[in-house]
């Protein structure tokens, strides 16, 4: 009886941290698409971890209803998968924040400034943080040379790499001190076009992008043959930082599985 008791306080415990833990995913989500929009990309990743943890709840409560119906060696391998699976994701985060912190080195020979979205002409909040960044980066180091790295894509009246330009000619960085790479569509392409373009994969070369980015671009770089590449964080949205660094490791696997890092 007392070993039943036991079974039934544990699987409480299990159901009330599920129950908990899926209600935080799901305000989270609801902060997103509140602040964000419904098409925040990769959002819905909190309803999915909502909905896993719900049905944690349920397993719960019918196992406390039913004891036999779930044997002991599948609560064990069940626990087990899920256990392995969060260590996984908890380590890409790790890396993930790793790159945070990265600064670059003082008098890199080229910066390679990767695109984000414009709205019409004007910078999104991600790509401003990322001109904020390389301005300062280029005011303190006046012999580097800025790639401006960025396509075209909907809703954009210009390229990314024109709307850098234009922002970093109007705050007194001569234009001879910028490159635009203006075709890429992807981190990828930022990082292949811009070395063939400069040949910037045999100089030292920091690679700008918004925090949590910057570990998985710097990785990208140096499949890609970049010898001396080096990450420089711009600052992110705090608000949707926890979401993003979730969102890179979800990218970092995806990249992992297809080889490209």
């Amino acid at each position: 009886m007392r070993k039943r008791a036991e079974e039934g306080s544990s699987k409480s415990v299990g159901a009330g941290i599920c129950m908990a833990a899926g209600l935080i995913c799901l305000v989270y989500y609801l902060v997103i698409v509140t602040y964000a929009g419904i098409t925040a990309d990769f959002a819905w990743i909190w309803l999915a971890f909502a909905a896993f943890l719900g049905i944690g709840v349920f397993c719960f409560s019918y196992g406390k209803r039913h004891p036999g119906f779930f044997p002991v060696w599948l609560r064990w391998c069940v626990l087990a998968v899920v256990l392995a699976g969060f260590i996984v994701f908890l380590l890409l985060c790790k890396n993930v924040v790793s790159g945070m912190r990265s600064s670059g080195s003082a008098d890199l020979d080229y910066v390679v400034v990767l695109g984000a979205q414009v709205k019409g002409e004007a910078p999104s909040k991600a790509l401003g943080k990322r001109l904020q960044k390389a301005l300062e980066y280029a005011q303190a180091n006046p012999d580097a040379i800025l790639i401006l790295s960025g396509g075209q894509g909907p809703g954009e009246e210009i390229t990314e790499a024109e709307c850098m330009r234009r922002y970093l000619t109007e705050r007194g960085i001569p234009k001879e001190r910028l490159i635009l790479e203006e075709t890429s569509t992807s981190t990828k392409e930022n990082l292949e076009l811009s070395d063939a373009l400069t040949g910037c994969g045999k100089k030292r070369t920091g690679i700008l992008s918004n925090n949590f980015h910057v570990y998985r671009a710097v990785l990208l770089a140096q499949k890609l043959g970049y010898e001396h590449a080096e990450g420089i964080a711009a600052a992110s949205d705090p608000l949707m930082q926890v979401h993003y660094v979730v969102r890179e490791a979800a990218a970092l696997l995806k990249e992992k599985l297809m080889g490209n890092i």
